[in-house]
C-alpha cells in the first residue's frame, strides 16, 4: 500500500502543477494580446519614418551625420535584451548563447561590453568582465517593469552620446523578434553607427517640399529614428517573452496531463494487483482451514 500512496501523492502534485501552468498560460495570453497590439501599432510608424529617411538619403549624404561615422572599430557595446522572469522556454537562453557567441567570435578582438536589459541577462553577465552597468539608465530589471518610450529614449540617448563622444565605435542590439506566439527569432541588429538606408532599400519617387530644409530634417529624424528602433526592439522582446511563456506553459500543461494519465493507469494497475493479492490470500487461508 505504501507504493499506492506514493503514486497517489504524485498524481495530486501533478494535478496542482497543471492548475498553476494552466493559470500562467492564461495570464501570458492576456499579456501577449496587449504586447502584440503595441508592437503591431509601432511597426507602421517605424517603417514610415524609415521610408522618409530613405527618400531624404537619395539626395543627401548621411555620412556627414555624427551617428553615421564609420570609424575603425575598437570598442563595442552589446545590448542583451532578456526578460526579468523565467519559465519561458529557451527565450532567455537563446539571447545569452548569441551574446556569448558574439563575444567569442565576431567581437573577440575588440574591447566589448555587455549592457544587460532584463534581470536574466544581468544575472548571467554580472560576474563577467564584459558586464557594464552605466549610470543614469536604471537597473537591469527596471525597463520591463514599466516599459515606456521615455525610458527607452533615455537609454537610446545615452548610447548616442557615448558614440558621439567616441567612447564606443559600434553598438549592437541582441533581442528576440516577435513573429507569432510560437515563433521568436533572435536578432543581432547594428544600432550605431547607422547604415545608410539607401544601400538596403530603394527610395520611392515623389515630389516633396522640405521645410525648413533637408539637412535640418535629417538632423531631427535620425535621433528620433534611433530611439524608435530601440523601443521597437524592446517591444518585440516584450511580446516575444509572453508568447514564449504562453507556449511553454501550454506544453507544460500538456506534459503534466499526459504524466497524470500514465500515473493514474499505473495506480489503477497497482491497486488492482493489491486487491487480487488480498483475494488470493483470503482464498488460500480458507482452503488451509478446510484442509
Amino acid at each position: 500500500m505504501a507504493n499506492l500512496k506514493e503514486i497517489k501523492n504524485r498524481i495530486t502534485s501533478i494535478a496542482s502543477t497543471m492548475q498553476i501552468t494552466s493559470a500562467m498560460k492564461m495570464v501570458s495570453a492576456a499579456k501577449l494580446k496587449r504586447a502584440q497590439d503595441a508592437i503591431t501599432q509601432m511597426r507602421p510608424y517605424s517603417e514610415k519614418l524609415q521610408e522618409i529617411l530613405v527618400n531624404l538619403s537619395a539626395t543627401l549624404d548621411l555620412s556627414e551625420n555624427a551617428f553615421s561615422d564609420q570609424r575603425d572599430v575598437k570598442k563595442v557595446y552589446i545590448i542583451a535584451v532578456t526578460s526579468n522572469r523565467g519559465l519561458c522556454g529557451g527565450f532567455n537562453n537563446n539571447i545569452v548563447k548569441r551574446v556569448n557567441s558574439l563575444l567569442a567570435g565576431d567581437y573577440a578582438a575588440y574591447e566589448t561590453k555587455v549592457i544587460a536589459v532584463g534581470k536574466k541577462a544581468n544575472d548571467t553577465f554580472k560576474r563577467t568582465e564584459s558586464n557594464f552597468r552605466p549610470d543614469g539608465i536604471g537597473a537591469a530589471e527596471d525597463m520591463f517593469n514599466d516599459l515606456t518610450f521615455e525610458r527607452s529614449s533615455d537609454m537610446a540617448q545615452f548610447l548616442m552620446d557615448e558614440f558621439a563622444a567616441g567612447n564606443v565605435d559600434k553598438v549592437v542590439v541582441v533581442y528576440n523578434q516577435f513573429k507569432n506566439a510560437a515563433v521568436q527569432e533572435v536578432q543581432a541588429e547594428q544600432f550605431l553607427p547607422i547604415v545608410n538606408p539607401e544601400s538596403s532599400q530603394e527610395s520611392s519617387s515623389g515630389d516633396y517640399i522640405f521645410e525648413p530644409n533637408k539637412s535640418e530634417i535629417v538632423e531631427d529624424i535620425i535621433p528620433k529614428s534611433l530611439k524608435i528602433q530601440l523601443f521597437k526592439a524592446f517591444l518585440d522582446s516584450h511580446a516575444s517573452e509572453h508568447g514564449a511563456r504562453m507556449t511553454a506553459m501550454h506544453k507544460a500543461t500538456d506534459n503534466a496531463s499526459e504524466l497524470k494519465r500514465t500515473l493514474t493507469l499505473e495506480y489503477n494497475k497497482a491497486r488492482q494487483a493489491a486487491i487480487t493479492n488480498e483475494i488470493l490470500e483470503i482464498v488460500g487461508g480458507a482452503e488451509a482451514l478446510n484442509g
